[in-house]
């Protein structure tokens, strides 16, 4: 039986407690600072989703060449540069060898989708996966990745509309999706989803479900996108259409929608009080997520 060096496949690394204001990381190939990400990472700050920072050390100075926003995320939310972080530190890399490895350390990762990420949430317990998925199922519906009858594919659209409107916004509008379409399964793209509920949010009270339900309902999706397509890309040229099919032909209509108020800054977002723990009777983004081009 042939023996392999399996130290051959083994990085040859030490690892360290270093102080932030002993890493350097300006190198020349390394991106611009975000400082919005930083600001974003730090405000969702977990112990537990710090990796290691990989360090470059030459001439006895450290230098960073992954892990450069992970030591600023630290130092904002610590509030000083002495905090020590965990470094995989490399004493055999050259400038060219380091850049390389940056250049090309993502070509081969496989990112998680949205789907992954949404059930990955559930296995945590985590509060909004678990309301949004009872939600949908709620309604005989499914989250999943294959486009069929009753399945939601758009699950990070489900998870901002949720996110940005609250729990009544979103219960609207997989109400009135299924009421007026069915399940079908174009129905829960995100840009239909989206659309949904631009309108919900936009005319609150004054959308008739009962009219919006009898009105669209005789369309098919493929129509309505089609259709939208011709006044402008994504969900606000749905959201067009919908308020135009609703409003009908008719010029004087008490439940006529003013399409204007599809485009005006200054109405506020309307927001439902809700409680902590939504009843189960309670009935009450734009453009596409990457799953549902």
């Amino acid at each position: 039986m042939k023996t392999n060096n399996l130290n051959a496949y083994v990085p040859k690394v030490h690892f360290e407690q270093i102080p932030i204001k002993n890493l350097v990381s300006n190198q020349e190939y390394q991106r611009n600072l975000s400082r919005s990400h930083i600001a974003r990472a730090a405000a969702h700050f977990d112990l537990y989703q710090i990796n290691p920072v990989k360090v470059s050390r030459r001439d006895g100075i450290n230098y960073v060449f992954n892990g450069q926003h992970t030591i600023e995320i630290v130092a904002l939310v610590s509030g000083t540069r002495e905090t020590p972080v965990w470094c995989m530190i490399y004493d055999d890399l050259s400038y060219e060898h380091e850049a390389d490895i940056f250049a090309n350390q993502m070509k081969y990762v496989k990112p998680l989708n949205p789907y992954e990420i949404f059930v990955a949430n559930l296995e945590a317990g985590s509060d909004t996966q678990l309301i949004i998925r009872d939600m949908v199922e709620s309604y005989g519906l499914k989250i999943g990745t294959k486009k069929e009858v009753g399945t939601i594919c758009a699950v990070s659209t489900l998870e901002s509309i949720y996110e940005k409107h609250g729990y009544h916004v979103l219960d609207h509008v997989l109400k009135l999706c299924v009421g007026t379409w069915e399940g079908e399964a174009n129905s829960f793209s995100a840009n239909m989803l989206n659309a949904l509920a631009k309108v919900i949010v936009t005319y609150g009270d004054n959308l008739n479900d009962e009219i919006f339900k009898e009105k669209l309902g005789v369309f098919s999706v493929k129509y309505l996108v089609r259709t939208s397509k011709e006044r402008r890309p994504g969900s606000l040229g749905l959201a067009e259409v919908f308020v135009l099919e609703y409003n009908g032909r008719k010029k004087n209509s008490h439940f006529k929608l003013s399409l204007k108020k599809l485009y005006d800054k200054n109405i506020p977002v309307i927001t439902i009080k809700e409680s902590s723990e939504p009843d189960e009777t309670d009935t009450e983004a734009d453009d596409a997520d990457a799953e549902n081009p």
